[in-house]
């Protein structure tokens, strides 16, 4: 029989047991140091992290300001890690744990007291960028509700899900910027959502080996789809007609979203550019394959990004050039 005082004894143990699981299943850099380190070795760490996790991440920040890109570093380097101590340990128990830690750090980090590297990054961005904590605290529910969440009965359900896994990203890029007021939070959004359906639309493959479906299931049932259709690889009549009806939807949110990019600074601009450029181009690869994401993950080629990121480049010295010039009636 335990005593009282036994249970939170072993309550202590088993999380300790549960968060070692989970460090152990992911790169050592990731752990809390007992120190934090100086906000110099901080900064480099985050570039690091972020410059060798993220293909794009040198052609995005060209374009960004000097003062700014530590700010990008620190906010992706957290995004990183929260990202993988949900989807990169392969526990839910440990996962769910090391998030719930990860939370404790956010909250020390805005208590003045951040030890992980990246909070120390982080903790300079959030002085200088008046961040709050709401956007950081968001993702984090998205990736808890990843551990136990595998399908969504309505796209509104979809939609709840990314208020929560990618809008935060647009938001805290528009404060990194000094671009905060409701109107673009709200394009912002709209933008974020759209990348967020291209990306789950091009990986209902992977994604279902992981266990989870994001296509809405009151969809799959309208279109006479199952778990089965996708299981089986073959991209039936009933599947292609499904994803067309998704696709149409998230290019619709990319329209909505565009005039952001007529609203922002040039340099913000042609980042926005760039990423709804190649959320689009995802779409396409998608309709080029007749909507066939089974057989194989529709792809962009290193061609292809390198017209999208010319294009964007052309819409920094040249304005009209940008997507959404037409949504705000100038020339396109």
């Amino acid at each position: 029989m335990k005593t009282a005082a036994e249970q939170p004894h072993r309550e202590a143990s088993s999380k300790d047991e549960l968060l070692a699981r989970g460090w152990a299943a992911l790169p050592p850099a990731y752990r809390i140091p007992e120190k934090a380190p100086a906000l110099a070795e901080a900064l480099a760490y985050c570039r690091q992290l972020a410059e060798s996790h993220y293909e794009n991440f040198h052609v995005v920040s060209r374009f960004l300001p000097k003062a700014l890109r530590p700010h990008f570093h620190a906010i992706y380097a957290y995004c990183r890690i929260s990202d993988d101590l949900g989807d990169e340990v392969g526990d839910c128990s440990a996962a769910l744990a090391l998030l719930d830690l990860w939370g404790r750090e956010l909250d020390a980090c805005y208590e003045g007291r951040a030890r992980h590297p990246v909070f120390v990054a982080l903790a300079e961005t959030i002085r200088i960028c008046a961040i709050p904590k709401e956007p950081f605290a968001d993702l984090l529910t998205a990736f808890r509700q990843d551990q136990t969440v595998t399908r969504y009965e309505t796209m509104q359900d979809v939609l709840g899900y990314c208020r929560y896994s990618a809008n935060p990203v647009g938001r805290l890029v528009l404060y990194a910027c000094g671009e905060v007021n409701e109107e673009n939070f709200r394009l912002s959004d709209a933008t974020c959502t759209a990348l967020q359906l291209a990306n789950f639309w091009q990986d209902v493959r992977v994604d279902f080996v992981k266990g989870r479906v994001y296509l809405p299931q009151d969809d799959m049932r309208g279109f006479g789809v199952s778990d089965e259709t996708i299981a089986s690889g073959v991209a039936t009549t009933g599947f292609r007609a499904l994803l067309r009806h998704e696709v149409t939807f998230a290019r619709s949110l990319f329209a909505e979203g565009l005039p952001l990019i007529q609203r922002v600074h040039r340099d913000l601009a042609v980042d926005l550019d760039l990423f709804s450029r190649g959320g689009l181009e995802i779409l396409r690869a998608i309709e080029r394959r007749d909507f066939d994401v089974l057989t194989a993950r529709p792809a962009i080629s290193r061609r292809s990004k390198l017209a999208l990121a010319l294009r964007a480049i052309g819409g920094k010295a040249l304005p009209f050039l940008r997507l959404g010039a037409r949504a705000t009636g100038k020339a396109a």
